[in-house]
């Protein structure tokens, strides 16, 4: 079988076990199916849940497409013509109680031909996951890294150390000078070199990708059932806030879809459902939340 048709497999099989993993964590509702077909080749699988006790709104996604290259995607990899295969899982879950971080997961797979229906040129992966709290608890963001951590140890213990790295410089909101988020790791066009195949690669996709329900269910059922007042969603939708400043402005997957005539839905399916900006907001001195924002101008390393 070949490796972009084992890829698929695997997301599909992915995006199964998550969404029964979180469901057995809300009582109220369901993820809805939404099949859909790409003008030009290949499709995908939406996945929603809104309105549960636990998970105010998320979505896990996987898609396949292939056809033609768009313009855009020509133009950066200066070729006049070619063909392509993309396939995906992406994920973002909004969690109802403030307490309860919102998180975010994406894998894939991307295939570069010179001709239809041709051998491939060139090949990479990439993906990662990330947890953006609202209320900072240390403990959360260590287990959440060790997890990662130890996924990435299962391929080399050289790649958690340089993926923390780019997460924490990647999902950074350059304009406030402060992370999205406490990080977890990224990576991109990771292709065949004389240290990894691309095998390698796709097993590095299979251990995060596995791993992701081991780093985020333990610490959403432990917040979950947290007492919290309207103080709190109050701060949550202000966090959510720069949530949205980061996707609108800075996410290259959000962006690159919206300027390739992609699937509007699901592309804007990570925004969360209630979000603020209050003008010069700050927190008071010495709080929960003020806290929060230390961390978020000054990223840490969550294992030492």
């Amino acid at each position: 079988m070949s490796l972009k048709n084992q890829f698929t497999d695997f997301i599909t099989e992915l995006q199964n076990s998550i969404c029964s993993g979180l469901e057995e964590l809300e009582p109220e509702t369901k993820f809805r199916s939404d099949f859909w077909e790409r003008d030009g080749g290949g499709g995908g699988h939406t996945r929603v849940v809104s309105d549960g006790k636990v998970w105010e709104k998320g979505g896990v996604n996987i898609s396949e497409v292939h056809g033609e290259l768009p313009e855009l995607i020509r133009q950066r990899f200066n070729v006049a013509q070619g063909w392509f295969h993309a396939a995906g899982i992406s994920l973002v879950i909004h969690p109802r109680n403030p307490f309860v971080p919102t998180v975010h997961a994406n894998y894939r797979y991307f295939e570069l031909y010179d001709e239809k229906n041709g051998e491939p040129v060139d090949a990479w992966f990439g993906g990662g996951a990330d947890l953006t709290p609202y209320y900072l608890f240390d403990e959360d963001a260590r287990h959440f890294h060790q997890t990662h951590k130890n996924a990435c140890d299962k391929i080399s213990e050289q790649l958690y150390p340089k993926y923390k790295q780019d997460c924490d410089s990647y999902f950074f909101n350059a304009h406030r000078g402060e992370a999205r988020g406490i990080g977890g790791i990224f990576y991109d066009y990771h292709r065949t070199d004389k240290n990894f195949s691309l095998n390698d690669w796709f097993d590095l996709a299979q251990s995060c990708g596995n791993a992701f329900l081991d780093a985020y269910l333990p610490i959403a059922k432990n917040r979950m059932d947290t007492i919290y007042q309207d103080a709190h969603r109050y701060w949550q939708e202000i966090r959510r806030g720069r949530y949205v400043e980061f996707n609108l402005i800075h996410d290259r997957g959000t962006l690159f879809g919206l300027k390739t005539n992609g699937r509007v839905e699901s592309i804007l399916m990570s925004l969360p459902p209630r979000v603020r900006w209050d003008y010069d907001y700050n927190p008071e001195d010495g709080s929960q939340e003020a806290k929060l924002l230390d961390v978020l101008k000054n990223p840490k390393n969550w294992l030492e």
